[in-house]
């Protein structure tokens, strides 16, 4: 067996096969590798119960910024394309409205605001006022004995949008449509050590398992990703904060699409949302809370030590950024309240506050814990700046081996992280890109805005 490859992606999660796919049909790369340490394609983050099935395109995301939306939007825009090219509608991607409201004077003007700033990216998206959203989204506004709620709301969204999606279907069809010639998948491979040899080229030992070696190694193996790099010596001025987020089920469709809500400018974790959900049929999901938990694997054993090595708990630089997350009342009452969530028996007595925001009818009755749903986003601690840092980071080493982090929206930007990977790795084996195939299937003329 020739273990050899040009290539080693490390991680098969939606961006890991994003990536493989992109390498074996976007440039004319001979031999590329996936390697995933569980049975199957994204078992973990990309898994349909651990996010939250969004693609985040940032029109309805009130935590992005205008110039992070107009980057996720083009991202969202890659993968929808990717999906529809292989017609991949009402198996892996869903089409739903969607919409974020405010509730109250102070989120109406919010809301207003907000849309006026940022129609210009988003062509169809629509100005909702309160009986908008009777019609569209009726349980949004009324009570359990039929009357409208009191409170003025309004919304900001798209009557119809492909936003839903299986990224664990998807992961599934990019891996299997990737597998030929000499490209290959590996399963049950647990990546332990990382060699680099005399001659540039990296060994990659699993135990058990015959080693393999790779011209280029990109590690995208999410909280996993920080740990590999630093057995290495790289991202040592970085550690990793895991923080678990999970939801609640109510029964049947009292919501048709997505309802988000307004983010608090404070906290950096999702607001509270409502979506029909594509892998528990007949249920509606609502969530998620936030909770930070000492592993980097949800729902999986172990992964307690490996939290420990890469955290940086005990360094002065992490000291510093818990205390100041903990010293502002507002993100420690909130990060309570989430605990209390997760309490069995009290928590959805603490949670349906929340809830009833989005649909105000909702009982006690109505709401179950979703059991086994909700995954873990590595966020980032910066120990040189002593902040927390949000959103993607990547460790580059321009010696043939790159490690990315990629929380929410990892997942609808794995289309366009991959061409920026690919790009990256391209130039370092003097691989050839074919554009035309690219422009075929994601409608994209130029890659240059990836590397801007």
């Amino acid at each position: 067996m020739n273990n050899s490859y040009d290539v080693a992606i490390i991680g098969a999660g939606i961006s890991g096969s994003a990536l493989f796919y992109a390498l074996t049909h976007y440039t004319d790369l001979k031999r590329v590798v996936l390697l995933e340490k569980y049975e199957a394609p994204a078992t973990l983050s990309s898994s349909g119960n651990n996010n939250s099935q969004t693609i985040h395109a940032g029109d309805i995301e009130t935590n992005y910024t205008f110039e992070k939306a107009k980057k996720v939007a083009r991202s969202a825009e890659m993968l929808v394309s990717y999906a529809l090219f292989h017609q991949l509608q009402n198996k892996s991607i869903f089409e739903y409205q969607k919409m974020a409201i405010g509730v109250g004077d102070k989120e109406v003007e919010f809301m207003q605001k907000r849309h006026e700033e940022f129609k210009g990216i988003y062509p169809k998206l629509e100005f909702f006022t309160k009986e908008d959203i009777k019609e569209i989204e009726p349980n949004v506004i009324k009570l359990a004995d039929g009357s409208d709620r009191a409170e003025n709301v309004v919304g900001s969204g798209t009557r119809k949008s492909f936003c839903a999606m299986d990224f664990c279907s998807v992961a599934h069809h990019m891996v299997e449509k990737s597998v030929f010639g000499e490209h290959q998948a590996i399963f049950n491979y647990q990546v332990q050590d990382i060699i680099k040899q005399g001659d540039g080229r990296y060994t990659i030992r699993a135990k058990g398992k015959e080693p393999l070696s790779a011209s280029f190694v990109l590690v995208n193996a999410g909280a996993h990703s920080l740990f590999l790099a630093q057995n290495m010596g790289f991202g040592l001025d970085l550690g990793c904060l895991p923080v678990a987020g999970s939801f609640f089920f109510i029964p049947g469709d009292k919501l048709r699409g997505k309802v988000y809500t307004v983010q608090h400018p404070k906290l950096p974790f999702a607001a509270i949302h409502g979506d029909p959900d594509v892998v528990a049929k007949g249920k509606n999901r609502l969530g998620p809370t936030a909770l930070s938990l000492p592993k980097l694997e949800r729902f999986k054993p172990g992964t307690y030590l490996d939290f420990f090595k890469t955290s940086g708990f005990g360094e002065a630089a992490t000291t510093k950024i818990m205390w100041d997350l903990f010293s502002d009342s507002e993100i420690r009452n909130y990060i309570l309240r989430n605990f209390l969530y997760e309490v069995p028996m009290i928590g959805k007595r603490f949670f349906i506050k929340e809830a009833q925001k989005i649909i105000p009818s909702i009982t006690l009755e109505d709401l179950t814990y979703a059991s086994g749903f909700g995954g873990i986003r590595p966020q980032v601690l910066d120990k040189k700046t002593k902040k927390l840092v949000l959103g993607e980071k990547k460790i580059k080493s321009g010696e043939g081996i790159t490690f990315n982090m990629t929380p929410s929206p990892g997942a609808t930007s794995c289309m366009r992280n991959a061409l920026i990977d690919m790009i990256e790795i391209a130039e370092y084996l003097n691989a050839t890109i074919k554009m035309d195939i690219i422009k075929t299937e994601l409608n994209e003329e130029s890659l240059e805005w990836l590397v801007d």
